[in-house]
């Protein structure tokens, strides 16, 4: 230390704790081939289009992992682990069951709501366009305005495009098939028999490997949770705005069926929020242009808001910025589309904690 009395002895005790911080050792070979094995692994994962297995498997893993867990805490471990894989069947099972019932229930009720609404959004449509004079004419089609017309217009659309609805079905398909396989994956995983001993007699890649792998599981952890709240909250805003209506005397139509729509289309990142959205613009155009107008604004801001807020819940949860996510999701979006918007928060989690401790960040 300096005996310089012009430096503050309290600013030379930061720079040291500063320095011993920054200092760190410098990474091994292992690692580094650790770090170029699980980059090129996440990269296969995206183009070979194995998402959905990724997030399935390492959901179902983690799942399992937490249950036993918190059941090792009463019983013995042993016991544990077939426990969490039961009750895990019993809950998704029973869940698939009930959604399948909830949603046939809802068909028998509301099957008739379906038809009635596109009528409804034609006769809406029409009105206004027929207000509207001649710009209505250029910015409304005529098919949109004659539900009959609609419906055979959807039909030949259809069957224009049924190879590649065809192909689209079939990636759905592969994905969900893929998904369980990799969820089969997991289970075989969590139940591995590693005692301490196998634990001690791996290699240094094999320690550094299974390291990379632990961390990137635990940024997974961490954007799923963070993005369950986001969607939950999405629905819920949406159904407090459409529920909230008739209050000040605007009674929109077909309510329940807007709000297992929003539900249901919340799944498909965009462009499902800008269905749901555009059909309650529709509906509430038919009640007065003020309720669309007032339906309009407040699905913009209230989507706007949730975009922001779900970064910054999804930041929160890594320890980044908001503007991180926003931006490491449109680099994902541009590179990879749909998959790229899955990923992205989570890859870049991983890797911020990697560099964060190597006091590079």
């Amino acid at each position: 230390m300096t005996t310089n009395p012009l430096v503050p002895v309290q600013a030379i005790e930061h720079e040291d704790s500063t320095a011993a911080k920054r200092a760190r050792p410098r990474p091994t070979f292992e690692e580094i081939t650790a770090w170029i094995l699980i980059s090129a692994l996440i990269l296969y994962v995206m183009y070979a289009h194995l998402v959905t297995a990724l997030v399935g498997g390492l959901a179902l893993y983690l799942i399992l992992d937490r249950l036993t867990l918190s059941f090792s805490k009463r019983m013995p471990h042993a016991a544990a682990r077939p426990l969490a894989l039961v009750l895990v069947s019993l809950v998704t099972g029973g869940a698939m069951i009930g959604g399948t019932m909830l949603a046939i229930s809802f068909l028998r009720l509301h099957a008739d709501n379906i038809p009635a609404m596109m009528t409804k959004m034609a006769d809406i449509l029409q009105s206004t366009r027929t207000w509207l004079g001649g710009f209505g004419s250029q910015i409304i089609p005529e098919v949109l305005t004659d539900a009959e017309m609609l419906k055979a217009g959807l039909v030949v659309w259809l069957k224009e495009h049924a190879t590649t609805l065809q192909v689209a079905g079939g990636t759905f398909s592969v994905g969900f098939v893929r998904m369980i396989m990799g969820m089969l994956l997991a289970v075989l995983v969590f139940f591995r028999h590693v005692t301490h001993q196998d634990e001690e007699l791996r290699g240094s890649l094999a320690r550094a490997m299974a390291q990379k792998v632990d961390r990137f599981a635990h940024a997974f952890s961490s954007i799923a949770t963070a993005q369950l709240k986001v969607s939950s909250l999405n629905t819920l805003v949406t159904a407090l705005y459409l529920v909230s209506l008739p209050l000040f005397g605007k009674h929109l139509p077909f309510v329940t069926t807007l709000i297992v729509i929003t539900f249901i289309c919340g799944f498909v990142p965009v462009l499902g929020n800008l269905v749901s959205n555009t059909i309650i613009v529709i509906l509430s155009l038919g009640v007065s242009v003020g309720t669309a107008v007032a339906s309009l604004i407040f699905l913009i801001v209230s989507h706007k808001l949730q975009y922001i807020l779900s970064s910054r819940i999804v930041g929160e949860h890594v320890d980044s910025q908001a503007w991180e996510i926003l931006l490491a999701i449109i680099l994902g979006e541009a590179a990879f589309g749909v998959a790229g918007v899955v990923m992205a928060p989570i890859v870049y989690a991983f890797a911020k904690r990697e560099l964060h401790d190597r006091g590079l960040v």
